[in-house]
């Protein structure tokens, strides 16, 4: 999921019953002199013994009291029912903002405050009272009242939402605020949560050399923070923000041993909600060749092994049934250890199991080729359609039965596929959609966070582009790649795919336009793909190759007998 896919939490919502609320702010200013690019005030936690975030160098913040409802009436901006709507909170917005005032002021001494009359106030006179709040002997509402101050909340901008994952002993629910900070007052560590202070531009405090102990939400944080010059750039892109995600990290297993925290934005996260919901840490964050993924009580996947370029970790073959009875979803590359580790996991599901079909999505050869030696071994028929044009393709494919598209086979009670054709990526391709399941088998007609390539002449832009509208009629919850993991959001990641192709579409028109003269395709390439790297620039021009054919297909666009292109105004 990319950032984006981060989920919007309801209207209402209330933090979790085993997380504690929390706030903690990012004081932003423009270098010590005020000229100087963006800086951040971190701290260095306490070494503490069994916490996650002992020593670790975070922003300043703490758990929300419940006498900080108290200082309502003391603050000085929004009212609590406007923060209550901009957090999306059932309640007890306003909260939220005082105890980012009453934290920052404990721990690193910042004050955002106003005195109740007029004239300056000393703000480091104050300091013996920070034990006091940090105590719980005085409250911030007694605190003000004993001062005459306000707390001025007007610069607070509402940055992020993060909830800690699932499974682990403390969890939080933290709101991040960005500020200015306030002029003409020095930051001074309480020496109690706070050990050290920095001030530091968000890439030094990301430079290894650092050696910071960085939590992921602060790593994220900083590295959105780097893309901003000056403090008023970050502000303004928070205050721009219609709605702010919630972010929730998750765990699991990495491949090279122990946990890995993943964020939504990355690959194995949707996948990793689905098979642990509750935090058990016990599902993987990595594909590895030859291991048997249960997905589902009916799907299992077993990757092969051939990573690369094209391929990703290797191509996904899946085994979908119930009891004893198993049909194979792209048998992969004939790689007799790939066909035996099928073999061995058909058998793995019972004493009687046994493998009944083989589907193919299409024949590139990458997931084809195993079907005949795959067929061998089991006896199992094989179900897929011939390309319509032979090159680059898999010669040795010949199916027992050529599948047109609409069919559906019952491979057990309750566990239904139906073929969809879906040309494009290539003129035979096959989508299977479990419809107990709703989730689509996809091959390589929708990849995970990338494009296919669409080679003509058996790729087809305009059949790609049809195909992936029609399924936008499907009833789809899941997709189940050939390379990579399960997708969440279907619909909406077949709607990016639409408006990705058709904004790469719009850059061909433009670089049609621009042309004096009928253009190869290749001198078109550096301009539509220039977000592309150059190393891929030739299979760019494949894809580019089939743009203009569907242009030329649309009238829009025409070539002359030396295959050169021009734009038909």
């Amino acid at each position: 999921m990319s950032a984006a896919s981060a989920p919007l939490p309801a209207a209402g919502y209330r933090p979790p019953p085993d997380a504690r609320a929390a706030a903690s702010v990012l004081f932003l200013r423009d270098g010590e002199s005020g000229r100087g690019p963006l800086e951040v005030l971190m701290l260095r936690r306490a070494e503490r013994e069994g916490d996650l975030r002992s020593g670790a160098a975070v922003f300043p913040g703490g758990v929300l009291d419940a006498r900080d409802r108290e200082a309502h009436a003391f603050c000085v901006g929004p009212s609590d029912a406007e923060v209550t709507a901009r957090l999306g909170l059932a309640e007890g917005g306003l909260d939220y903002l005082v105890a980012a005032a009453r934290e920052a002021f404990e721990e690193v001494g910042l004050l955002l405050a106003l005195p109740a009359g007029d004239g300056p106030h000393d703000h480091e006179a104050l300091f013996p009272w920070r034990a006091r709040l940090n105590d719980g002997e005085v409250s911030i509402a007694e605190f003000c009242a004993a001062h005459r101050l306000k707390l001025d909340l007007t610069g607070l901008v509402y940055y992020s939402h993060w909830l800690t994952p699932p499974g682990v002993p403390k969890r939080f629910d933290t709101r991040f605020f960005a500020t200015r900070a306030p002029a003409g007052q020095r930051a001074v560590a309480d020496l109690g949560e706070a050990l050290e202070l920095m001030w530091l531009a968000p890439a030094a405090a990301l430079d290894p050399a650092r050696e910071l102990k960085l939590l992921p939400v602060t790593r994220r944080t900083l590295q959105e923070l780097a893309r901003h010059r000056d403090a008023e750039g970050a502000l303004a892109e928070a205050r721009a923000r219609a709605q702010v995600p919630l972010t929730m990290p998750r765990r699991a297993f990495a491949a090279k041993g122990g946990l890995r925290i993943v964020l939504p934005d990355e690959l194995p996260y949707a996948e990793i909600g689905r098979l642990d919901p509750e935090g058990r840490a016990d599902v993987h964050a990595d594909i590895v060749a030859g291991r048997a993924v249960r997905l589902s009580p009916h799907v299992i996947r077993v990757t092969a092994p051939n990573p690369g370029p094209m391929t990703g970790p290797g191509t996904n073959s899946y085994l979908v049934g119930a009891g004893d009875t198993w049909t194979c979803i792209d048998p992969g590359p004939a790689i007799d250890a790939h066909v035996r580790r099928l073999v061995e996991v058909v058998r793995e599901q019972g004493a009687a199991a046994r493998l009944e079909r083989i589907l193919v999505t299409h024949t590139h050869r990458d997931h084809s080729p195993a079907a005949a030696p795959l067929a061998v071994a089991s006896g199992a028929p094989v179900l897929g359609r011939r390309a319509a044009f032979p090159e680059w393709q898999d010669e040795s494919f010949a199916p027992t039965q050529e599948l047109g598209g609409g069919e559906r086979l019952v491979l057990a009670p309750g566990v239904t596929l139906r073929a969809i054709h879906t040309p494009g990526h290539a003129s035979n391709h096959l989508c299977y959609l479990l419809e107990e399941e709703k989730t689509l088998f996809t091959g390589d007609h929708v990849m995970q966070g990338s494009t296919v390539v669409i080679n003509p002449p058996d790729g087809d832009m305009a059949a790609y582009l049809h195909a992936l509208e029609a399924l936008l009629g499907e009833d789809l919850e899941w997709l189940a790649p050939g390379h990579g993991f399960l997708v969440a959001d279907p619909h909406g990641v077949l709607r990016a795919l639409i408006a990705h192709r058709l904004r790469r579409e719009a850059k061909v028109v433009a670089a049609l336009q621009r042309q004096a003269a009928p253009a190869a395709a290749r001198t078109l390439v550096p301009a539509v793909y220039d977000d592309v790297p150059s190393a891929l620039h030739g299979m760019a021009e494949r894809s580019l190759l089939a743009h203009l054919i569907k242009l030329e297909g649309d009238g829009r666009a025409s070539r002359d007998d030396d295959g050169r292109w021009r734009w038909l105004a």
